[in-house]
């Protein structure tokens, strides 16, 4: 578990230094999330989906094979987050964050849910 939150936090604290001004003022532009109850800036939703990832493992409601595979998408995501800052977000950016953060979430509650890690 240290081994891959040791490159996950590498990769964020590059990712935020590397962020331009004008991007930060559009990360800090949150976005509506009812699950959550009201607006949410993406690292924030980022924070939320680690920490769904890590209580799912914790409570045995993810296997680490599900947890693997959940965190390879989220590395993934963050990769492809600090690719699209370079240039500065733009709003068809943020919206395709948005979507795949919106996709992983679903991916994170179904494994969780599925009950194929359950203790009896």
């Amino acid at each position: 578990m240290k081994k891959m939150l040791v490159p996950a936090l590498v990769l964020a604290s590059v990712s935020a230094a590397a962020v331009p001004a004008a991007a930060q003022s559009y990360n800090n532009r949150p976005r509506y999330n009812q699950n959550y109850g009201g607006w949410q800036s993406i690292n924030v939703r980022q924070a939320n989906l680690d920490r769904r990832i890590d209580v799912g493992v914790r409570t045995g409601q993810l296997s680490r094979r599900e947890a693997t595979r959940l965190r390879g998408e989220f590395n993934a995501l963050l990769r492809l987050e600090a690719n699209y800052r370079r240039g500065g977000l733009t709003a068809w950016e943020r919206n395709d964050l948005d979507r795949r953060f919106d996709r992983l979430s679903m991916q994170i509650r179904e494994e969780r849910r599925d009950r194929d890690n359950r203790r009896r």
